[in-house]
């Protein structure tokens, strides 16, 4: 399909129109914070559970990474895999790693950490009776075993060349004997690990708070934090992170409004700055019908109308700016496997956007719910009024993450809006498998694609993956199952006083902040 582009109006992008900026507090509130050693950060979405493997929320993954250690450890500067838990591995064979772990470890408890934590960790969420929030992340884990007193083998369903990239991002390394003592449920309420900070707090209605653990390990990736105290607050919506940032009753937020950043900028006591991520926004139309036999989303010309309904470059720019870009497949272009040649084109044309409308029966438009947690809300009512322009009367639902999440999984979601940032795993082992595995987020149940994707996760000849991928993603983009809007650009504000260093893997690490 030949790309073409049309200019719009301001009226289908919404207003992009900004809060009023509230008086500033005065810089002495955060000279307090800083005299106090304590960091106050805002979150807006509440994590119901901040165990890692129980929540797929990033703001679940950036508390749990303050906090646990893997077994290794991801630099974000280079992204080089570097020792944390485990000093040294090796691959025994193509589907088994051999790791040598570290001695003198404590966890937060005071307790020691060994290889039996390491064993029990890897064999409880490998079983899917754990029912992790996000099971394909590690349904490769055969299990491990100890292997001597400082050693474990981890041991593989199948090849998984990404494999020390998940243990080092999202495969935390839990205490044997505290978790079987207090359960599941008690870990949630007071989670123990071996990281930088310990959890002295732990409200899921209300946030979380940390204290610096002086006994982390010598020689840890994270280093000994600069500041002791950190609490982190779940607040409503943006308007009113916003107003506590400006307010000084918070030092650091991130995903304001871009429409914000230069009036940010302008006071003296903060500053904004934007970092583009590996997070994808989509658009997920129920493909299968899970929710409802009538679902017009069922027809592949409904879903090719979609595409080009909406102006995906014009969402880029006007919108989330920084440097966004749209993606052709879904996935993040620099993900492994994530082949935006093999995707089949879309150009934004609402007149053949209608014309397949028509053909599909539908030549007066229909309603459907959009179910969205998408902020700032402008984004989702940019998609509204597209998808409105062609006659689809898009009734929008804005939700918490938690709650969008909760109804995805039960298949009661006519058209989904989210995002979704591969647990900052550069490899479409990441993505696809959640979307087209058949799992509760697949709203395609596409055995070809399904059979693609697997094919492609089980092998560690390059080439054969991506023939794998590059077959699943021509196939996903000529049957429309998932529309791929835009990259995402963080923008965070936070006070000038504080030395904060943005990653483009969206993990904020605190653990390495000071104040000025």
């Amino acid at each position: 399909m030949t790309m073409r582009r049309r200019s719009i109006g301001k009226g289908l992008l919404g207003a992009a129109g900004g809060l009023a900026l509230p008086a500033i507090a005065a810089p002495r509130e955060a000279t307090a914070q800083r005299s106090a050693n304590t960091l106050r950060v805002g979150f807006r979405d509440a994590v119901p559970n901040v165990d890692p493997y129980y929540n797929s929320q990033r703001t679940g993954v950036i508390i749990g990474h303050q906090a646990f250690d893997g077994l290794v450890h991801r630099d974000p500067e280079s992204f080089r895999i570097v020792p944390a838990l485990a000093t040294e591995w090796r691959w025994v064979d193509g589907k088994t790693l051999e790791f040598t772990l570290r001695q003198g470890v404590k966890f937060h408890d005071g307790s020691p950490f060994g290889p039996d934590d390491v064993v029990y960790t890897i064999n409880t969420v490998a079983d899917p009776a754990s029912r992790v929030a996000t099971p394909s992340n590690y349904a490769w884990m055969q299990g491990a075993e100890k292997t001597g007193p400082n050693t474990v083998r981890l041991h593989m369903k199948h090849p998984m060349p990404a494999a020390l990239d998940y243990l080092a991002l999202i495969t935390p390394i839990w205490p044997k004997a505290y978790r079987e003592r207090v359960g599941p449920e008690g870990f949630a309420r007071a989670p123990v690990g071996t990281g930088p900070y310990r959890f002295a707090k732990v409200d899921v209605s209300v946030g979380v708070e940390y204290e610096r653990f002086d006994d982390y390990y010598e020689g840890g990736p994270k280093g000994r934090p600069a500041i002791r105290r950190i609490t982190a607050r779940y607040l409503s919506d943006a308007a009113t992170e916003l107003t506590e940032l400006l307010s000084g009753r918070v030092d650091w937020i991130w995903n304001i409004n871009p429409d914000q950043m230069e009036n940010v900028n302008r006071l003296p006591t903060l500053q904004a700055v934007q970092k583009e991520s590996m997070r994808v926004g989509y658009l997920q139309p129920d493909a299968a019908g899970r929710s409802g036999a009538g679902n017009p989303m069922t027809n592949l010309k409904v879903r090719q109308a979609l595409f080009h309904a909406i102006d995906r470059q014009a969402l880029a720019d006007r919108l989330v700016r920084g440097g966004s870009r749209v993606p052709d497949a879904p996935c993040f272009p620099s993900q492994f496997g994530c082949d935006g040649e093999a995707a089949v084109k879309y150009d934004y044309n609402p007149d053949k956007a209608r014309r397949l409308l028509s053909e599909a029966g539908f030549p007066n438009g229909f309603d459907v719910e959009l179910t969205s947690y998408v902020q700032p809300r402008q984004w989702s009512e940019a998609v509204q009024n597209y998808l409105q322009a062609v006659g689809i009367r898009a009734r929008l639902n804005l939700l918490q993450v938690a709650a969008q999440i909760q109804r995805a999984l039960r298949g009661e979601l006519a058209l989904n809006m989210g995002s979704w940032g591969s647990y900052s795993i550069n490899d479409v082992s990441a993505i696809l498998p959640n979307y087209f595995g058949g799992g509760g987020n697949d709203y395609a149940r596409d055995p070809e694609v399904t059979k693609l994707v697997e094919e492609g996760g089980s092998s560690n000849d390059e080439e054969t993956r991506r023939r794998a991928y590059s077959a699943a993603i021509r196939r996903i983009t000529e049957q429309a199952y998932w529309i791929p809007l835009h990259t995402y650009v963080n923008a965070y504000a936070f006070s000038r006083q504080l030395d904060f260093t943005p990653y483009p893997d969206e993990l904020p690490r605190f653990y390495l902040a000071k104040w000025k």
